[in-house]
């Protein structure tokens, strides 16, 4: 008589987070794995994964917000997304316990869901120091929701000193403190100045000259990615449209909306934007997962975790050996460039590891950088080669329309940029869209009603 045998369950691979390793890592998989070898689920506390390069322009006006962000539903059709986050992952037991929507709603607290093999890769989140008043007065730029709150809240800015006659809330308004002189700093920094100067001509009593952008940065130079000579001409051009730059100088406090530097100056100032790098997720330390100093995930070449089995890591929550430096104990550097290329090697080795064949360690030499330094203006170096100005900035175009995820956003973000050349900025802040029930509550709490005729 036959014996009987069940029939073999398919894997469950959570994928924590739904960023550049998130995302592609599940399109890789979906792509090559059927239904019945795994379950892919994917677990991201948005919908949608941000294409953060983007971000300076969406703040601009350059590029609309929902092409900014592409939809994981719609992207991973062949895998479960589930908008929540992880608050903890006990690997030992293979167990990830996630917060919701629906358990938020509900009041039930975390629930436990079991998984075969792990990916986790959150991600990274800003980096704050204990400035006093940074909490209270900060704006960070790390998610589409601030760069288009920083747009809103930059032209209220020219409303409010347009509209008043007191030279301090004048002088205040018109004086935007960036603090961070990496890529995020310097390119919302540059587009941001490029978008209101256009704007002021707009205002009867504000002219673009009126306005005072400053950027602090603690080391002593700016864009280090893209070498000495490209950071030294950033600087060059910057201050050359009026732009202060401050090297080797950090911000000491912001209290009372007063920017004071460690140079001793003083700048009044209602727009502090916070840029100044990032650190792991937290959801790191909340895992039975080995860290490193700096808190990320000790990984091995072929993108697993060290001392543990089934669980993978990339990113910027991972320390990934770089095996293309020159010298040992160089690690990968936490980019975009490095979070999209792991994730195809992680995905391919994901499925190895299901069909029992052999791992593939990552390998990619860096190839260089690009940044935009606002409309028509930019830096790069790229294949050993330096470029600067219209070139460097058609690049830096180039390069993120190829790497944007899916033909879809790749078509619409051209297309907006193609009208963006044949049509005049858009200058229109809408910042009752941050509180959108406000207009609501108020005729509902005064009893605001049309008068009678």
């Amino acid at each position: 008589m036959a014996k009987a045998t069940a029939e073999k369950q398919p894997a469950r691979i959570l994928i924590v987070g739904g960023g550049y390793v998130g995302m592609y890592t599940a399109l890789h998989l979906q792509r090559k794995l059927r239904a019945d070898e795994a379950e892919i689920l994917v677990l991201s506390p948005d919908p949608y994964m941000t294409y953060q390069p983007f971000l300076p322009e969406a703040a601009a006006g350059s590029i609309s917000p929902r092409h900014v962000v592409v939809p994981l539903r719609r992207t991973l059709d062949k895998c479960q997304v589930l908008v929540g986050e992880a608050v903890g992952i006990d690997h030992a037991k293979r167990t990830a316990t996630i917060t919701t929507l629906a358990t938020r709603e509900q009041g039930t607290g975390p629930i436990d869901i079991h998984y075969d093999e792990l990916v986790i890769a959150p991600g990274s989140v800003s980096r704050t120091l204990p400035v006093p008043g940074l909490a209270e007065h900060g704006i960070g730029f790390k998610t589409v929701e601030e760069a288009i709150g920083l747009r809103n809240h930059v032209l209220e800015q020219l409303d409010i000193a347009s509209s008043t006659r007191d030279p301090e809330v004048r002088a205040a308004a018109l004086t935007f403190v960036f603090v961070g002189g990496g890529y995020a700093g310097v390119e919302a920094l540059a587009e941001l100045e490029d978008m209101a100067r256009y704007a002021a001509r707009y205002y009867h009593n504000l002219e673009p000259n009126d306005l005072k952008f400053l950027l602090v940065e603690a080391t002593g130079r700016i864009l280090p990615e893209v070498g000495e000579e490209m950071g030294v001409y950033a600087v060059r051009e910057l201050r050359g449209r009026n732009i202060d730059v401050r090297l080797e100088t950090r911000l000491e406090s912001c209290e009372n909306r007063v920017a004071v530097l460690s140079d001793g100056s003083r700048h009044p100032t209602r727009t502090l934007v916070w840029t100044a790098g990032v650190k792991p997720h937290p959801v790191l330390a909340a895992t039975d997962l080995p860290r490193n100093e700096r808190g990320r995930l000790r990984c091995r070449p072929d993108l697993r975790i060290e001392e543990v089995d089934h669980a993978w890591s990339a990113g910027d929550a991972a320390a990934v050996p770089d095996l293309t430096a020159e010298r040992e104990g160089v690690e990968c550097a936490p980019n975009a460039q490095h979070a999209v290329r792991q994730a195809k090697t992680l995905a391919g080795n994901v499925i190895a590891a299901l069909h029992g064949r052999p791992l593939t360690e990552y390998r990619h030499k860096y190839v260089g950088s690009v940044a935009s330094l606002g409309l028509h203006k930019g830096v790069a170096h790229v294949y050993g080669r330096k470029f600067k100005g219209y070139p460097a900035w058609f690049l830096h175009r180039a390069y993120h329309l190829s790497r944007v995820p899916t033909f879809n956003r790749k078509a619409r973000v051209l297309a907006e940029w193609t009208l963006a050349g044949l049509f005049k900025r858009e200058i229109v802040s809408l910042g009752s869209l941050e509180n959108p029930r406000a207009e609501f509550e108020l005729a509902a709490g005064t009893g605001r009603q049309p008068e009678a005729s």
